[in-house]
């Protein structure tokens, strides 16, 4: 025979190990081209009694090869030798062949423990292998183990009774049930059985004692390895919970050996000839055969009979069966109705209706009134349901479909709308009633008012967008069937339009409720408008501060944009932008005047500590109060789709400038307030100072209390701070907020800073410049001073220097809290100090010569001091000072003064130096 493939080749077997009847993948090459290719011809005599184990089907195959009457040569021409060999095994039987490179079969009962696997095919021959199967030797079968093979019985040693005994295997104990070591211990029996009195450690004992048999056994064992027992156990355990399946697999190969068993009795059967001998067994069993045959046919003659009868009574079962619907019908109606099976009703009352709607018979008729009767009451069941408060939309459009199926009178869709519209005003009422009841129990963080508002604006949420869906879905006659759609459409149409308006009317007072119980509660003083009693019940309760007005107004954009998603017309909601409105505006206006309320106890805050710059935290603290504020409005200040400005109005933009102006002016009061504060009422223990520069603070002990000078001083470094940059800057912000009438703001501000700065100012130069004015003319006459009798000049007297020195103490006190001070200040107490010094001169009636040049050297001498804070006033004052003196005569007296204004300077050239020019302070930006 010729071959157009290569011989199979076997280079894989998944798993390579297994004991008999393991189900295993081979894999190679050339496997053969299908089931059929597995077999070839083979060489050599066939036996007929090993014909069950060569190939499939082996008792047909048999009968036919017995039929054909041919001679044992012709069967070794035409039968096959083994396709699947494993370890010399045939595995043809059980192969399943997969593709040319698989095949899936069962390993046999084989005699060598490792071997080949050789795969014969027709077209490419007998083949090779490149792995090798190992043959495992299958487990002992336990005392509690299944078993479809015949186990003999074997003898053991019965240590009790000192005698062999033969028992069956399924009574057989295994040696080692636990699957671990035995140890034997060294516990003697007869304490054992002290210990243990009645029981055993024999574990097919009834008296089983699982202590005596540890300790007898593995008293030396560790706990671990008991862990792995009772593991070993457990998948014994497992094991046997397969049950009858795994009992099948176990004996597979006794199924098979009992099916040869079976096709070798058959054919020694018809190769005797038994089977036609008179009196034997299978003659017997074919005369019992035709016996009842015979008897069945008697039977069934009997049957055929009455068919005829049988199927004219059908007929007339038929044709009772058409009105058996009707008659069944009442009835039925009432079961459904009970199940909910409306649509059932319907379809049922359609087709009586289509039936015996015009019937002249009475016995129908009779009928179909009783189910006309049923079905009014089920019109009248669907219409109370409908209207039945809660319901869902589903549940509303199905009983309206259903009604309308059963021609119910009048209009039940526009019934529930009306219930629904009655349903939704009497919640929001329920939900005021209910908050304000509640009112004096409640304890939560969020404001009782504020939670009325979220939870009022949330059920108008789940309650009006299915109520005007309802609308839309009766505007379109989506509500009705198509049976409906088409006989109502017309006077539903001309409903409609006779009900819009009506519509329009439930839905103004629906958002007109929601907006006088929201004003009610939020808005008392302008609830006037709206009537008292629906909307009173708040009364006595503190007004809500602007952050949480602000949480109400963010709730209620969202119930607008909400409401707007529904494409409910813009007039309708109107009111609701209205209420928007109102409370964005007393949201800013109760947020200015908190912010007032807040800036009054700043002054408490106030711990004049000093910076370099003579400033305190008191600018920066009211300049983050107000610009914390604004931003704080920065939501309800912008315009959301639809919403108009807060300042749309003239008398709001008033009242908010007011507020603003109010603002700047509690601050200008706090700064007096803390100007005039008494000495006791100063909370500071000393005065910082600017660590950069030691050398001019470090005379201040670290005990040192402000004086009022101190104070005033701090005040008017402040103040000059606002007026430059603090006021501005908040400008800045209420212009960046679109705030109205800045300039006004600005303008009304600055003027009574400047008020407030001056006032301050003047305090201080009167208590700094008046001492000093008030010591001069009592200097000038000390020791009974005389101008036209005194002694030739040798230097400036001890009055001036006093003055100079109280000049200087004011410099140093100025420069403590404010470089920028010093300058005004000493300006004007030089401005005093040469008004009263100029008044003095030109008090004297006369001088003499020693006398005008010594008063020519004074003032000289203060004039030149303090030039780097001369004024016109000033230089005005000491030029007519000079005046008033006679006129040097002689070069001599010229020169003397000049070397005496030389030695002054030289010698106070220290406490003179802070009277030199200095430049310019930088501007702070």
């Amino acid at each position: 025979m010729s071959r157009s493939r290569q011989p199979p080749l076997v280079t894989g077997i998944s798993p390579n190990e297994g004991i008999p009847w393991t189900k295993v993948t081979i894999r190679g090459e050339n496997l053969g081209t299908g089931p059929a290719d597995l077999i070839v011809q083979i060489q050599g005599l066939l036996n007929l009694r090993n014909l069950g184990n060569c190939c499939n089907g082996m008792s047909k195959l048999f009968l036919w090869f017995l039929s054909c009457k041919r001679g044992p040569s012709w069967l070794l021409y035409v039968f096959a030798h083994l396709g699947l060999t494993i370890c010399g095994h045939n595995c043809l039987l059980t192969a399943e062949w997969m593709s040319a490179s698989k095949i899936v079969c069962r390993v046999g009962q084989a005699k060598n423990d490792r071997g080949d696997i050789i795969v014969t095919t027709k077209s490419g021959g007998r083949g090779t292998s490149t792995v090798s199967f190992k043959l495992l030797k299958p487990e002992k079968i336990g005392i509690l183990d299944q078993s479809a093979v015949w186990v003999d019985e074997m003898n053991y040693y019965d240590m009790r009774t000192d005698k062999n005994k033969g028992i069956p295997p399924l009574s057989l104990r295994p040696a080692n049930p636990l699957g671990i070591e035995i140890e034997k211990g060294k516990f003697p029996q007869k304490d054992l059985e002290m210990l243990f009195p009645g029981m055993s450690a024999d574990f097919t004992s009834e008296n089983f004692s699982a202590a005596w048999y540890l300790i007898e056994n593995h008293s030396n064992t560790s706990f671990e390895q008991l862990k792995m027992a009772i593991t070993h156990l457990k998948r014994q355990a497992n094991k046997k919970s397969e049950g009858s399946l795994a009992y099948v697999k176990g004996g597979l190969s006794t199924f098979f050996e009992a099916q040869d068993a079976l096709s070798a009795i058959h054919q020694k059967l018809e190769a005797d000839g038994t089977e036609k001998v008179e009196g034997s067994m299978t003659q017997k069993l074919e005369n019992v055969l035709n016996r009842a045959s015979n008897t069945a046919d008697t039977l069934f003659q009997e049957v055929l009979g009455r068919k005829d009868k049988a199927d004219s009574t059908r007929n007339a079962l038929n044709v009772l069966q058409r009105f058996k619907f009707l008659f069944n019908l009442p009835l039925n109606i009432e079961r459904n109705i009970q199940k909910g099976d409306y649509d059932v009703v319907i379809n049922d009352y359609e087709k009586a209706k289509s039936l015996f709607g015009k019937t002249e018979v009475q016995v129908f008729k009779k009928y179909y009134a009783e189910v006309e009767t049923r079905i009014e009451a089920l019109r009248e069941l669907l219409l109370e349901k409908l209207l039945e408060t809660p319901s869902t939309l589903h549940d509303q459009k199905r009983y309206i479909r259903y009604l309308s199926d059963l021609h119910a009178p009048g209009d039940p869709a526009w019934q529930c709308i009306g219930a629904q519209h009655r349903w939704i005003l009497q919640l929001m009422h329920g939900c005021r009633e209910g908050c304000v009841r509640d009112l004096k129990a409640w304890r939560c963080k969020t404001p009782h008012r504020v939670a009325f508002v979220e939870k009022l604006t949330k059920l108008v949420l789940s309650q009006l967008p299915n109520f005007w869906k309802l609308w839309i879905s009766y505007v379109n006659g989506s509500l009705f069937s198509e049976t409906a759609e088409k006989s109502g459409h017309i006077e539903r149409s001309k409903n409609v339009r006779q009900r819009q308006n009506d519509f329009k009317k439930m839905i103004q007072e629906v958002m007109q409720c929601l907006v006088k119980l929201v004003r009610g509660a939020l808005l008392p003083l302008g609830a006037a408008e709206g009537g008292g009693r629906q909307l009173g019940g708040w009364e006595g309760k503190a007004e809500l501060s602007g952050q949480w007005l602000a949480h109400v107004i963010q709730t209620l954009r969202l119930t607008y944009e909400s409401l707007a998603a529904l494409e409910i017309p813009n007039d309708l909601l109107q009111t609701i932008q209205d209420l928007i409105l109102d409370l964005r505006v007393r949201c800013v206006v109760v947020t200015l005047q908190r912010t007032a309320e807040d800036i009054k106890r700043l002054a408490e805050k106030e711990d004049w500590v000093v910076d370099s710059e003579g400033l305190t935290s008191l600018p920066c603290r009211f300049e983050r109060c107000v610009v914390l504020s604004l931003q704080s409005l920065r939501g309800v200040l912008e315009c959301k789709p639809g919403e108009a400005s807060v300042f749309q109005h003239p008398k709001t933009q008033e009242e908010v400038c007011q507020l603003s102006i109010n603002i700047m002016q509690v601050f200008i009061y706090c700064l007096e307030q803390l100007s005039t504060k008494p000495d006791a009422d100063v909370d500071t223990a000393h005065l910082s100072v600017d660590v950069s520069s030691p050398d001019l603070f470090g005379s201040i002990h670290e005990d040192f209390s402000l004086t009022s000078e101190q104070r005033l001083l701090i005040v008017l470094s402040n103040c000059c701070y606002l007026e430059r940059h603090t006021f501005l800057n908040i400008a800045e912000h209420f212009e960046k907020h679109n705030f109205q009438g800045i300039e006004k703001i600005t303008q009304v501000s600055m003027a009574s800073l400047k008020d407030l700065d001056q006032r301050l100012f003047e305090s201080y130069i009167e208590l700094k410049a008046d001492p000093i004015v008030g010591s001069l003319e009592p200097g000038i006459y000390a020791g009974y001073f005389d101008w036209r009798d005194c002694l030739p000049p040798t230097g400036v007297r001890n009055y001036l220097k006093e003055a100079l020195v109280n000049i200087i103490a004011v410099h140093a006190e100025v420069f403590t809290v404010s470089k920028d001070l010093v300058p005004r200040v000493l300006s004007r107490v030089v401005e005093a100090v040469s008004e009263e010094l100029s008044r003095l001169m030109q008090c004297v009636s006369s001088f003499s010569r020693n006398g005008a040049l010594q008063a020519r050297l004074e003032i000289c001498t203060l004039r030149d001091t303090v030039a780097a804070h001369l004024t016109l006033e000033s230089r005005s004052s000491f030029k007519q000072a000079l005046e008033a003196l006679p006129q040097l005569s002689s070069g001599a007296d010229r020169k003397l003064l000049e070397e005496l204004l030389s030695r002054v300077k030289s010698g106070m050239h220290l406490q003179l130096a802070c009277f030199q020019a200095a430049p310019p302070p930088a501007v702070k930006t």
